[in-house]
């Protein structure tokens, strides 16, 4: 198997028997385990598989306990959706996925937001030691002032639109990134030390490198970092090694990707969003392939549709 393009993937997994058996063996490596009980004891049913331990004997198949249960979505279609989000850059919209696969639109939005279950990263890795890290905000949305009347922000009352509704500020993201490295992202409520101070110290190793701009929520780095700043309000960009061009460089891919393909996003949704554009950024370096194969191995997480839409 070798598969650069979609076409190339399609053909490969034209039938769903071919797609249930490499399915299995990336999961189970040839070996299935009872996904109810952990047991190694399990027998080959026409459905699927049964557990043979006594106490739970429950019948089951690969799908279960992972972003595929309960769907009725062919592991073809799946597949499919799976190479499509996570090679494209800058992301692709329900819309789109919807008609390049033949599915409707709010079962490709829900596919979308599995699949981001999927790229959530399950076991953090402390970035710097011997790599250089940048932290940096910004902030998602648009600016008050390019918003129709009705949407822009009351002069009479600030926490209210003109139309009498509650007014939603740009959201903020924080980033760390490690210089040829990776990235970690997180939407925060605001730029205060309890948000941004616990968010570095949990994906910083202790003594790193750590470069910022001028804020002064930065200033604490230094008891545990080695920290520089850049002078952004005097127009100073660099000096030597002290920038933040990294992240700056990522935040355009970021917000080129929202506003291009996404347009808009809530703040319900926004984290998951976040996942998915740091999880390619991350693999950037492998092949289609591998990173499909890689994403594949973190498929063990059940995203139900009332949880996705706070409906339960």
């Amino acid at each position: 198997m070798n598969f650069k393009s979609l076409p190339q993937l399609l053909d490969y997994f034209e039938e769903e028997s071919t797609c249930i058996e490499y399915y299995e063996q990336v999961r189970w490596n040839g070996y299935p385990v009872c996904p109810h009980c952990d047991s190694e004891k399990v027998y080959k049913t026409k459905r699927g598989h049964r557990c043979g331990n006594k106490e739970c004997r429950k019948d089951f198949t690969v799908r279960v306990g992972t972003i595929f249960e309960n769907s009725n979505i062919s592991f073809r279609i799946w597949f499919g959706a799976i190479f499509l989000a996570t090679t494209h850059k800058k992301g692709i919209s329900s819309v789109q996925l919807a008609l390049d696969l033949g599915i409707p639109q709010k079962t490709a939005w829900f596919v979308l937001h599995r699949v981001r279950e999927m790229l959530k990263v399950k076991e953090p890795k402390l970035l710097g030691n011997d790599n250089m890290v940048e932290v940096d905000e910004t902030y998602i949305g648009g600016k008050n002032k390019f918003k129709h009347y009705g949407k822009k922000r009351s002069i009479e009352n600030n926490t209210l639109t003109n139309e009498g509704k509650p007014y939603a500020p740009k959201k903020m993201v924080v980033g760390i990134i490690e210089r040829n490295g990776q990235v970690v992202l997180k939407h925060v409520a605001s730029a205060d030390l309890n948000n941004i101070g616990s968010f570095i110290s949990k994906h910083v190793s202790k003594g790193s490198i750590i470069y910022s701009d001028e804020a002064p929520v930065y200033n604490h780095l230094k008891r545990f970092y080695t920290h520089d700043n850049v002078q952004h309000g005097i127009n100073i960009y660099v000096e030597g090694n002290v920038h933040t061009n990294t992240i700056e460089n990522f935040w355009s891919v970021l917000k080129r990707g929202l506003y291009g393909i996404y347009h808009q996003v809530s703040d319900k949704h926004l984290e998951r969003y976040l996942d998915e554009y740091s999880a390619r950024f991350n693999t950037r370096s492998l092949t289609s392939q591998k990173r499909f194969e890689k994403f594949l191995l973190d498929s063990e997480s059940v995203l139900s549709y009332k949880r996705l839409t706070n409906q339960q």
